[in-house]
């Protein structure tokens, strides 16, 4: 499926996912002269044109767009409206007709995952699916079972290549940059590998807390919010084999490979913690159980990596925000330089993609002087500075990919079972949270699982000029 999109229907047209991303997104890519087809939001308010409209201006106001902007305009010329019950056929007739017999339709479901179901199963039975693309937002199940009762009911009316299982953290630059980093470099694969890597560590910190939607969190925690998901699809990306082609289904192929690699996780490989003050949050059970953080070891049973541990840390409300993937290597077989003060550090890659995307190489030099002393010094490319622009934002790039119907950043639905399959011992008997205090960068108990020098790994990096 190559062909471009003839229109974009967008359930869910008036919630806040069509208005925080969606629609800045859809504006970006007219500007970008990649859209030009009309944008048909059925929702189940009883809006009209007009005030869609007006919701879609906001939305972009926010966005920093300005009012007399001419792709918005255009944007905004585009855009029907349906009014619709989603378990009303008459909804789907009037749909029909508002599509106008266009024949390649992207359906994107910004709704609940629970809706999913009836609502291809109704767009099957008025016809529409037969050349469409389905776009599917997150959280593609709650655990194993019902990811593949969510695949199975998909598969009913649709063919594989027809879903788009989006998950907007593919869509970063620096996400895509490390197959790039890997595979465009020949002086990395030779050393990418348990002979000469030591760990890897993937770290998703935030400063910020759960930010009033302590009613939604209840319902995920953070080991199935960002690490069964986002987060495992990072690990893919880092240890998995060359890729016969960059088609979508080798890359899946390969990240398959690596879940179905992972060996089985027990509760002793996981430290759950919560921030003081999370229970007295709105909408959160006074006596809740539900993670705020999570601290994760873990190995891959290939040939590649036997024995490298690979480690995860994300939680909120801690010392601060940061995303990075840091790959740190094995020391030099002894310490040749006597005068040297303590034991040099090993060299490390880092990908960071919060604050800013960064790939970085840490590495020994000699200081200046009479005596043979070494330093850390970071040799750094920061996409801003070096390469002069970030790229487009990540659901930008994947509503984009959708319209044309490239699935190379998208999630095929073994790779999502996989996943699930690899917290599921996890889930079914998860060790009890422990206490952290805000700011801070997690509970004390969290040093069982985690690198004993990860403050030297994540270090704040120095940005070196780099030509």
């Amino acid at each position: 499926m190559s062909a471009k999109a003839d229109c974009v229907v967008l359930f869910g047209a008036t919630g806040d996912l069509a208005y925080k991303k969606l629609y800045p997104a859809l504006h970006a890519l007219q500007e970008r002269g990649k859209l030009d087809i009309p944008i048909i939001g059925i929702a189940r308010e009883g809006w009209s044109l007009k005030k869609l409209q007006d919701r879609i201006r906001a939305s972009l106001t926010d966005a920093g767009v300005p009012d007399d902007d001419e792709a918005a305009k255009a944007l905004l010329k585009c855009v029907r409206y349906v009014h619709g019950d989603y378990n009303d056929p008459m909804s789907f007739t009037h749909l029909a007709e508002a599509m106008h017999d266009r024949k390649l339709p992207v359906f994107y479901l910004a709704i609940p995952p629970g809706l999913f179901g009836e609502v291809v199963a109704a767009l099957s039975h008025h016809d529409l699916t037969q050349n469409a693309r389905v776009v599917v937002e997150k959280p593609l199940g709650r655990d194993l079972q019902s990811a593949q009762e969510l695949n199975r009911g998909l598969a009913t009316e649709l063919r594989e290549e027809q879903i788009f299982r989006i998950d907007h953290f593919l869509g970063y630059e620096q996400v895509q940059n490390i197959l790039v980093a890997r595979f465009g470099n020949s002086m990395l694969e030779p050393i990418w590998n348990r002979r000469y890597v030591r760990r890897v560590h993937i770290e998703m910190s935030e400063s910020f807390g759960i930010e009033g939607r302590g009613a939604f969190y209840e319902t995920v925690g953070c080991l199935r919010d960002v690490v069964q998901n986002h987060l495992l699809q990072l690990v893919c990306m880092l240890a998995m084999e060359p890729p016969v082609s960059m088609d979508a289904q080798c890359i899946s192929d390969e990240k398959v490979k690596v879940l179905r690699s992972i060996k089985p996780l027990l509760p002793e490989n996981l430290v759950r913690g919560q921030f003081e003050g999370y229970r007295g949050e709105p909408g959160v059970d006074p006596g809740s159980d539900v993670e705020t953080y999570c601290a994760l070891r873990f190995e891959i049973d290939t040939w590649r990596w036997a024995g490298v541990p690979f480690t995860i840390r994300a939680g909120k409300a801690l010392g601060r925000t940061v995303t990075e993937a840091v790959v740190e290597y094995v020391l030099p077989p002894r310490q040749l330089f006597q005068e040297a003060h303590g034991m040099i550090e090993p060299n490390r890659m880092r990908f960071r993609m919060k604050p800013d995307d960064l790939i970085q190489l840490s590495m020994q030099v000699k200081q200046p002087g009479d005596q043979v002393l070494t330093e850390t010094v970071d040799l750094s490319v920061q996409y801003g500075k070096q390469l002069g622009e970030a790229g487009p934002a990540a659901y930008e790039r994947l509503m984009g990919d959708a319209i044309i119907g490239e699935h190379r950043l998208f999630a095929r639905g073994d790779l999502v079972e996989d996943a699930w399959r690899v917290v599921q011992p996890l889930l079914d008997d998860p060790p009890p949270v422990e206490p952290y205090f805000q700011g801070s960068m997690g509970p004390a108990g969290a040093a069982r699982v985690l690198p004993p020098n990860l403050m030297e790994m994540l270090s704040e990096p120095q940005v070196a000029t780099t030509r």
